[in-house]
């Protein structure tokens, strides 16, 4: 694969890399094993210093880099802002709190008696060099919501972007070194995927994080399983969305059609399957749909397009043959599901009715703004839908009835269940999934401490 910004409105090559050398990738491991010795032992205050000026650069930055993500990926560039400036908000949270969220913790004083020590703590120590697989679809969030917590911990990061991102990439290196942080302890790897195995089984990289596809996460959990070694893996979703009779239907139809193309519908969070009770099914159906059908497509760089072209030709290829599988088994298609004739990866908001398990769609994830829609005739079939995916990254539930939400949070397999609202992230809250989604957790205390050495402290009588 070609190392290169190539822009999905118009498909020009606009830059080109040379993937970094051996000999050159050797380099940054060292300085990256020599930097975390003494960056470990900087203090927090220290930490969030650099963090802090790292946040106020990027939103110098924000309409720059906005520009450079839309340019490379396709998202609008109003998007692409809002990205920017929730990267900063994540870099001061994480700068004022990992100190308290990292701070020792002491067993009750009874248990430390019965253990046979006078005193016992349990402290958290930074584990080493992390390398982090990154994805193309929220080019700066996916890592910085890596990095903060990462940085905070004192450990130091070895990013390897997806090789359409390179700008952002190498933006990324920069704004930390800017920020003052030594140059090793946040280094941008231009390579290729095929040079990660090699990467991941060296003994200087402790541990590793991926933000990606099932088949790269097979492939880094197994090296890193093989190695021993720590990981993180967030990968695929295919997020239910019910609404239930209760709920406000107008505004869960509003919040549907945001939820399925934020990011032009390529974010593992978006809502994808929208699994309606029967006695809101068509009042639903029929406002989604209208929504769906009344949104802006066009040129990503414009302030009123909400919906660019997808990231890749190959993206498009995929998202239109689980569109054609659908319709060729009986799916109804209610608005899109044609390819425009304009230059650019394109393709429209579309929405799919009368999906089944034979189809291709229901199983797989649609990168892309591709909805289906499901009729439930109550709650427990409305569960057994939503549940009947390989997938558990999130979930959203619409209904008034705190009975139902109850047996919703109860029964979903998610790594979250957002009731009456869409999955969004946020650095407080964590973020992961379950079953082919992945496992462990970005994000709050829980991301922060993943990459830690959690270390028991034992002091005799």
């Amino acid at each position: 694969m070609s190392i290169a910004t190539v822009n999905p409105a118009n498909g020009e090559t606009l830059k080109t890399y040379e993937a970094m050398d051996e000999e050159e990738i050797e380099r940054r491991l060292q300085l990256a094993e020599a930097t975390f010795r003494t960056y470990r032992t900087t203090s927090f205050a220290e930490r969030a210093r650099l963090l802090n000026r790292a946040a106020d650069l990027l939103d110098e930055d924000r309409q720059e880099i906005a520009r450079v993500m839309t340019t490379e990926m396709g998202k609008p560039v109003k998007q692409a802002r809002a990205e920017a400036a929730k990267c900063a908000k994540a870099m001061r949270w994480y700068a004022e709190r990992a100190e308290g969220l990292l701070a020792d913790e002491e067993p009750a004083e009874a248990d430390v008696k019965d253990s046979g020590a006078s005193r016992a703590l349990v402290r958290y120590r930074p584990l080493g060099p992390v390398l982090a697989v990154m994805p193309w679809n929220f080019p700066l969030w996916q890592v910085v919501r890596f990095a903060a917590p990462a940085l905070m911990a004192g450990n130091v990061g070895l990013l390897k972007h997806a090789s359409n991102v390179p700008q952002t990439a190498l933006y990324l290196e920069d704004l930390f070194h800017r920020a003052g942080f030594t140059e090793g302890c946040f280094q941008t790897l231009l390579i290729g995927s095929g040079a990660v195995d090699d990467i991941l089984r060296d003994e200087r990289v402790r541990a590793a994080t991926l933000t990606g596809s099932e088949p790269a996460g097979r492939a880094v959990a197994s090296t890193a399983g093989e190695m021993i070694k720590k990981t993180v893996l967030e990968l695929g979703g295919s997020d239910p969305f019910v609404v239930m009779p209760s709920a406000d239907v107008d505004r869960a139809a509003e919040v549907a059609v945001t939820a399925r193309v934020q990011n032009n519908g390529q974010s593992c969070i978006a809502a994808k399957r929208f699994i309606v009770h029967t006695d809101v099914y068509d009042a639903f159906a029929e406002r989604f749909t209208a929504g769906m059908k009344a949104l802006k497509v066009g040129d990503p760089m414009r302030e009123e397009t909400e919906v660019g072209p997808l990231s890749s030709e190959r993206g498009r290829a995929d998202l239109e043959e689980l569109v054609e599988d659908a319709r060729r088994s009986g799916a109804r298609v209610l608005c899109g599901g044609e390819r425009p004739e304009r230059p650019g990866w394109y393709y429209p908001p579309t929405v799919l009715a009368g999906v089944t398990r034979e189809m291709r769609i229901h199983r797989e994830e649609a990168f892309g703004p591709v909805a289906t829609l499901y009729r439930a005739d109550d709650l427990d079939e409305a569960v057994l839908i939503a549940n009947d995916s390989p997938f558990g990254l999130s979930s959203n539930v619409w209904t008034r009835d705190e009975g139902e939400v109850d047996r919703f949070v109860r029964d979903l397999e998610a790594g979250g269940v957002y009731v009456n609202g869409m999955t969004a992230s946020h650095p407080a809250l964590p973020f992961g999934g379950v079953k082919r989604s992945g496992y462990g957790r970005e994000l709050s205390g829980h991301g922060i401490r993943e990459f830690c050495n959690i270390t028991t402290v034992w002091h005799g009588a």
